[in-house]
C-alpha cells in the first residue's frame, strides 16, 4: 500500500489527456511525484490551457503516441477508461511489469470503505446523482466517476463518501475494487465492440460485487434475472429493489404509486419530480443506501421530493401549447429509449430517434414504439436501418428529417402531449457528444414561441 501513498519523487505514468488523466496528473503532482502524461492522439488548440496548467506543476506531457521514455521506470499507471483493452501500449506495460488501473481503483485502494459505486447499463447517472443528493442532507457525499468528475478531485478533501458512477470500461480496469456499497441497476447488451462479448461486458460489472466481503453491501435489481442470480452467491450483505415483489428480505418495493422500505412507506411517486418505472427503481436504490447509512425516513423523503431530473436524462424542458418537451439525449442505445418510452402511459407521444447506429437489435425497441408512439421522426446515420426495420414490422408513421431542429418542428405539428428526444443511438454523426445533442434540443425548444 505504501507505493500508492508515498509518491514523492516516484515516477507515475498517466495515459490519456482526458478528464481522468488531467485530474490524476494534478493530484500526483501535488504529492511530489514525477508525473508523465501520455496521449495517443494529436495535440489540439483547446488543450493549451490545461497543458500550461499542468506544465507549471511539473507534469511532462507528450502527444502522438506513448514513448519508451514516458513508460520506462513507472511505479504504476493510471489510464483513461476509453483506452481499448487490446491497445498496444497495454501489452508494453505488461511486458515491463507495470501495473495499470483506473482512477476508481486507485481511490478505492486508499478509501474503499468510503466508496459507494453505481453501475448498470442504464439509469446509473440518475441513480448516482440521486444518491449524492439524498446523502448530502447529512454527509459530504459528492458524485463523481463516469458522471464527469474524477474521484481524484475529492481525494484529501475530507469527504464522507464518494458516490461513484462506474462504466463497464472503468470497472474492467478496476480489478480489485471493493466498495462499502455497490449498486447494480440493470444489465442489457451494450459496448459489445469494446468488450467483445456480452458475457465479458457483464463480468466487467459483476466482478466488483464478487470482490465485496461481509462488511460490504450489494444493492441489486431483483426484477433483472441476471442480477437476481448474481445475488445468490455474494459474500456481501445483499439488498434488493423491485417493482414486482414485496415479499423479499432487505427490499424496497413499489406498490399503488408508493415506495416502501420493508413495510415503511417512504414516499409517494406523485410527489417526485422524476417520472417512469425506471426512476422508481433509481429512487428505491437510493433509499436503501440512505437506510444503510442510518438516515431517517423524513429526511430521505424530503430529499427525494426536492430532486429534479439531471440534464439529458428524461429532462423536462418546457410545455408549449399543451405539448411537453423532454430531452433524453443520454439514451444512446435502444434499451435506454425503451425505458423513456415506457415512462409515458396513455399519452400521445412523438419520438425523435436516430444518430450513429450501434447495430444492436431493434426488436424490443420496435415493440415499444408500436405500442406507445404515435409517430417517429428519424435523424442521422441510423435513419435507413431504423426506417427499414420499423416498416417491416408494419409501423409506417415515420418521417425522415435532415436536422434535429427540423425534427422538433415536424414533431410539434401533430400537437402531441409529449415530444420526446430519445435517440437510441450515439451522437457522433451529427454532434460531438450526447450532451451537445441534448443542449441543441433544449436551446431550440426554449427558443420556440
Amino acid at each position: 500500500m505504501d507505493k500508492y501513498i508515498d509518491l514523492k519523487n516516484k515516477k507515475i505514468l498517466v495515459l490519456g489527456f482526458s478528464t481522468t488523466g488531467i485530474a490524476a496528473a494534478r493530484y500526483f503532482a501535488s504529492k511530489g511525484a514525477m508525473v508523465y502524461l501520455s496521449e495517443y492522439s494529436e495535440h489540439s488548440e483547446k488543450d493549451n490551457s490545461r497543458i500550461e496548467e499542468l506544465s507549471k506543476l511539473g507534469v511532462k506531457i507528450e502527444f502522438n503516441g506513448h514513448s519508451d521514455e514516458f513508460i520506462e521506470g513507472s511505479e504504476f499507471c493510471i489510464l483513461s477508461p476509453s483506452i481499448p483493452i487490446d491497445a498496444e501500449v497495454l501489452a508494453r506495460l505488461k511486458e515491463k511489469n507495470i501495473e495499470y488501473f483506473s482512477d476508481i481503483e486507485y481511490v478505492s485502494k486508499l478509501e474503499n470503505k468510503k466508496m459507494i459505486v453505481v453501475t448498470g447499463t442504464n439509469g446509473k447517472t440518475t441513480t448516482t446523482a440521486l444518491i449524492s443528493h439524498v446523502l448530502s442532507q447529512k454527509f459530504n457525499a459528492p458524485f463523481c466517476g463516469n458522471i464527469g468528475i474524477s474521484p481524484f478531485e475529492y481525494l484529501d478533501k475530507g469527504v464522507d463518501y464518494y458516490v461513484v458512477e462506474a462504466s463497464s470500461f472503468q470497472l474492467h480496469y478496476s480489478p480489485l475494487c471493493n466498495p462499502k456499497i455497490g449498486i447494480f441497476c440493470n444489465i442489457t447488451p451494450d459496448h459489445i465492440l469494446w468488450h467483445k462479448t456480452f458475457e465479458n461486458y457483464f463480468e466487467a460489472k459483476a466482478k466488483m460485487f464478487r470482490n465485496m466481503d461481509e462488511n460490504s453491501c450489494a444493492i441489486l435489481n431483483y426484477d433483472d434475472e441476471m442480477l437476481r442470480k448474481l445475488g445468490e452467491n455474494l459474500k456481501a450483505k445483499t439488498y434488493y429493489f423491485s417493482l414486482q415483489d414485496r415479499n423479499l428480505k432487505n427490499c424496497t418495493y413499489f406498490e399503488s404509486g408508493k415506495i416502501y422500505y420493508h413495510d415503511e412507506k417512504i414516499v409517494d411517486s406523485k410527489d417526485l419530480h422524476i417520472v417512469g418505472p425506471h426512476n422508481m427503481q433509481n429512487v428505491m436504490a437510493a433509499i436503501i443506501v440512505a437506510k444503510i447509512l442510518g438516515m431517517d425516513n423524513k429526511t430521505i423523503k424530503n430529499a427525494l421530493k426536492s430532486f429534479k431530473a439531471i440534464e439529458h436524462r428524461l429532462e423536462y424542458i418546457r410545455t408549449i401549447d399543451g405539448t411537453d418537451y423532454y430531452n433524453d439525449s443520454k439514451a444512446t442505445n435502444p434499451e435506454a429509449s425503451i425505458v423513456a418510452i415506457n415512462s409515458f402511459k396513455n399519452k400521445k407521444v412523438v419520438l425523435i430517434a436516430g444518430g450513429r447506429d450501434k447495430k444492436t437489435s431493434l426488436k424490443d425497441f420496435i415493440a415499444a414504439v408500436k405500442e406507445k408512439i404515435s409517430k417517429v421522426i428519424l435523424i442521422g446515420e441510423a435513419t435507413n436501418r431504423f426506417k427499414t426495420e420499423l416498416s417491416k414490422s408494419g409501423y409506417m408513421s415515420i418521417v425522415n428529417s435532415k436536422t434535429l431542429e427540423e425534427a422538433i418542428d415536424i414533431a410539434s405539428l401533430d400537437k402531441p402531449e409529449v415530444v420526446l428526444l430519445s435517440p437510441a443511438c450515439a451522437s457522433f454523426d451529427m454532434f460531438e457528444s450526447y450532451e451537445q445533442r441534448g443542449e441543441a434540443f433544449r436551446n431550440y425548444v426554449l427558443s420556440k414561441k
